[in-house]
C-alpha cells in the first residue's frame, strides 16, 4: 500500500478548500482598523499591512502581544461548542497591547488541531473574526497546523498574536502616578481565559459537577458560564487614553490584581483596595467554597470580577466612570494610590 501525507495524517486538500473560507470570514475586518489598510490578507505567505496612522504621528511605536487561550479550551473540547475561543483568543492578545495605550491594528491566529474538522475550524475562525470586529482590528493571517502526532482526537491549540500603534509621547508612563490618584475597577464578566486549572479541578472533578447542569447562582449552565468569552475594553480604553485620562493600566489576567496592578505602578506606592467596592461574579464565590480555596489564594488566581484595573487621577473618576458605562463597561471606585512598598493591598 502506497503511502501519502493523507494517510499520516495531513489532508491538505482540506485545508486548501478551507482557505478561501477563512478568507471570507476575515473580510469584513479589513476594514475595522482606522489608519491601517490590508493590501494582503489570508492566503500568502505573508500578511501585508500599510500603517496609514503613521505618516501622522511624530514617533510611532508599534506595541505587540502574544497569548494563547489556555486550558478553557478543555471545556470547549467538552461541549463541543468552538464559536467563543476565537474571541478569547483575541481577547487574550488585544487587552495586554492596550495597557501601553496602543491602538490595535492586526492580529493573526494559530490552530495546531489534530486530525482537521472542517466545521470546528470554522467555528474557531468565526470567533476569532469576531474578537476582531470587537477590538477595531484587521483579521489579516493566519496558521492552521496539522499535528495529529501532537494531539488527542478532538482537540487542538488556539494562539495569537496581536500588533497595534501608539504615539510615544502617549504611552503612560509610571512615574506620573502619585499618592491621591484612584483606582477604578472595570469590571470583567466572569473567568475570562485565566485559572481554568484550579477552576476545572475544582468544580469537574471535585465537585462533579456536570457542564450540562444548570447551576442556580449562576442563572446559566455550567457549560455557558465557563465559555463566557472575555471581554474585549479596546475601544473605550483608546478614548481614553486618546483624552489622557488614564496614567496606568492593567490587564488582570494570570496572578490576578495582586500581580498585575503593580506591573503599571512606580516605586514607593502602593493599591489600597476595598474589597467591597465592586461587585464579584457569582462563579467565583461557588469556585472558593467547593474548593476551599484561601482568599490569598483566589487573588492570585482569578480577577475576582475585575477584568482590567485603571488609575486615574481623583479629578478624571467621574468622567472615566461615565465613559466606561457608555461603552457597557460597569466601572467602581476601587481604591486609592498612597505612599509605601509598590504593591496591592486590601483594606
Amino acid at each position: 500500500m502506497r503511502m501519502t501525507y493523507k494517510s499520516a495524517g495531513v489532508d491538505i486538500a482540506l485545508k486548501e478548500a478551507l482557505v478561501p473560507m477563512f478568507r471570507r470570514i476575515a473580510q469584513p475586518t479589513s476594514h475595522a482598523t482606522a489608519g491601517a489598510r490590508v493590501i494582503g490578507g489570508i492566503g500568502g505567505f505573508g500578511a501585508m499591512v500599510t500603517l496609514d496612522s503613521a505618516r501622522k504621528m511624530r514617533s510611532p511605536v508599534l506595541v505587540s502581544g502574544t497569548d494563547s487561550v489556555g486550558t478553557k479550551l478543555k471545556i470547549a473540547f467538552a461541549t463541543g461548542r468552538h464559536d467563543t475561543v476565537g474571541i478569547d483568543c483575541v481577547a487574550m492578545c488585544v487587552n495586554d497591547i492596550i495597557c501601553h495605550a496602543a491602538r490595535p491594528l492586526f492580529f493573526l491566529d494559530y490552530i495546531g488541531i489534530g486530525k482537521l474538522n472542517q466545521r470546528i475550524a470554522i467555528e474557531i475562525v468565526k470567533g476569532v473574526a469576531r474578537g476582531c470586529e470587537l477590538a477595531g482590528a484587521s483579521l489579516v493571517g493566519g496558521e492552521t497546523c496539522q499535528a495529529g502526532d501532537l494531539y488527542k482526537p478532538g482537540e487542538y491549540d488556539l494562539a495569537g498574536f496581536a500588533v497595534g500603534i501608539v504615539e510615544r509621547s502617549k504611552i503612560p508612563d509610571p512615574r506620573k502616578i502619585r499618592p491621591g490618584d484612584t483606582v477604578i475597577a472595570i469590571a470583567s464578566n466572569g473567568l475570562h481565559s485565566n485559572g481554568f486549572s484550579l477552576a476545572r479541578k475544582v468544580l469537574l472533578e471535585r465537585a462533579r459537577l456536570k457542564l450540562t447542569a444548570r447551576i442556580a447562582e449562576l442563572g446559566c449552565t455550567l457549560g455557558d458560564e465557563l465559555l463566557r468569552p472575555t471581554v474585549i475594553y479596546a475601544r473605550a480604553a483608546r478614548e481614553l487614553f486618546d483624552r489622557s485620562r488614564i496614567k496606568g493600566l492593567a490587564n488582570v489576567t494570570g496572578g490576578g490584581v495582586l500581580e498585575n496592578l503593580p506591573r503599571v505602578m512606580p516605586a514607593g506606592v502602593m493599591a489600597v483596595l476595598e474589597r467591597e467596592a465592586w461587585p464579584v461574579p457569582p462563579i467565583f464565590d461557588l469556585i472558593q467554597r467547593l474548593g476551599k480555596i484561601t482568599r490569598h489564594e483566589m487573588d492570585r488566581t482569578f480577577n475576582n470580577g475585575i477584568g482590567m484595573a485603571a488609575i486615574v487621577a481623583a479629578a478624571d473618576v467621574e468622567a472615566v466612570i461615565a465613559h466606561l458605562r457608555r461603552h457597557n463597561h460597569a466601572a467602581y471606585i476601587a481604591g486609592e494610590i498612597r505612599r509605601g512598598p509598590r504593591g496591592v493591598h486590601f483594606a
